[in-house]
């Protein structure tokens, strides 16, 4: 274990529980000679014990936070991490209508660069940085203790610039597509395929609104509908039609599943592999209006139509949305985007209303759901940001 001293501001930092380890934090810059999951013992300025850490750069930061306690970092150690986790989750476990949710949210349940989700008796590690693979076997030991009952336990590594890896390490694979329950919904997911599953699972609360409360009796436009998750809760709560638009070839067939997975036929819908700009600018020489417009792109993302890049265009989709929504209409505008506050978010948002010369007033804001916790002094940790907008005029 190696001891590496920090700077006063980051020492403050620290003490006060700010979880990740940046690279001006070091008294000393690092040197090659230290690596990815190098276990460090830090101290402050002055020389007092802060706690220990590992090395493993993600987004910013160059590691995280382990614990402010002189400790072995093992099995038991981890261990504890998740059965504590588990335990705030026991409301969700015994929800009849939910059974896919966050078990452990990273840094917000003391672990940085980790997360667990529930997929109806599976389990999902996804890791993020390559330092933590040095913990990989204690990790792993610990999620077979406390997950027992899982049927199957796939791991997915997501590192920054290397392909993403998915692969089962424990049980038996699950079938494809597996099906979850969220709010009484179900939803086809593919837990071996990829990064992703088919579901945001940090979208909870605001799929439930959009079947409890803003699709009823309305037309759906939804943008960058990916499977098309909010497409179906709004239709299961009543939306007379929903029309999907995502520039994925793949989003036709996976949407479609979506509505036949719940009885519904994808026929009484529009599934449309169109680029955002394009189908908005059809809708508008069309003259056709939606009572509800759902905008949930990408933070970044390259394709043949050009280079989607959050700050540059989210007003331009808003401005173009409000030209095909109709007066009273709802815009529910959300981003995942860490590196945007809600307030900058917000400004992109009123930029785009300016552009298209129409009021709003904001009736909602969501942001991670109570399975999603995280830490107070890591404001980047709270990337989810959602508003719901009504359209004055």
């Amino acid at each position: 274990m190696k001891t590496k001293q920090v700077r006063e501001l980051a020492t403050n930092r620290i003490k006060a529980g700010y979880p990740a380890i940046e690279e001006l934090d070091f008294a000393s810059r690092l040197s090659k000679e230290d690596k990815d999951g190098d276990l460090l013992r830090l101290i402050g300025h002055n020389e007092e014990f802060l706690g220990l850490g590992y090395l493993g750069k993600e987004n910013r930061s160059v590691g995280w936070m382990l614990t402010d306690q002189e400790e072995t970092i093992d099995q038991y150690f981890f261990q504890k991490l998740f059965m504590d986790a588990k335990a705030k989750r026991g409301s969700l476990y015994a929800d009849e209508g939910t059974n896919a949710f966050r078990i452990f949210n990273g840094a917000g349940d003391g672990l940085g660069g980790l997360t667990i989700d529930y997929y109806n008796d599976y389990y999902v590690i996804s890791l993020y940085n390559q330092g933590i693979y040095r913990f990989l076997d204690a990790i792993q030991q610990a999620l077979f203790d406390v997950f027992k009952e899982a049927k199957g336990i796939y791991e997915k590594k997501n590192v920054a610039g290397k392909p993403t890896q998915s692969r089962l390490i424990h049980g038996e694979e699950a079938p494809e597509p597996h099906l979850v329950r969220e709010n009484g919904i179900r939803y086809a997911t593919y837990l071996n395929d990829g990064w992703m599953t088919g579901i945001f699972l940090d979208q909870r609360h605001v799929r439930a609104a959009m079947m409890n409360q803003y699709a009823v009796g309305k037309r759906l436009l939804n943008l960058f509908s990916y499977t098309g998750a909010f497409s179906v809760a709004g239709a299961m709560g009543g939306a007379t039609q929903t029309v999907n638009i995502d520039l994925a070839n793949r989003s036709k067939e996976l949407t479609a599943e979506q509505f036949e997975v719940n009885g519904l036929n994808p026929d009484d819908h529009e599934i449309r592999v169109i680029d955002t700009a394009s189908y908005l600018d059809y809708a508008k020489k069309h003259a056709l209006e939606f009572g509800v417009i759902v905008i949930d792109p990408p933070t970044f993302a390259r394709s043949k139509a050009g280079t989607w890049r959050i700050e540059e265009d989210y007003p331009q989709v808003i401005a173009d949305s409000l030209t095909v929504l109709e007066t009273g209409g709802t815009l529910i505008a959300s981003t995942n985007a860490w590196m945007l506050s809600a307030d900058e978010f917000y400004d992109l948002i009123l930029a785009g209303f300016k552009q298209a010369g129409v009021d709003g007033e904001v009736i909602e804001t969501y942001g991670l759901p109570e399975d999603f916790p995280t830490n107070r002094q890591y404001i980047e940790s709270q990337y989810l940001k959602v508003f719901v907008l009504r359209k004055l005029n």
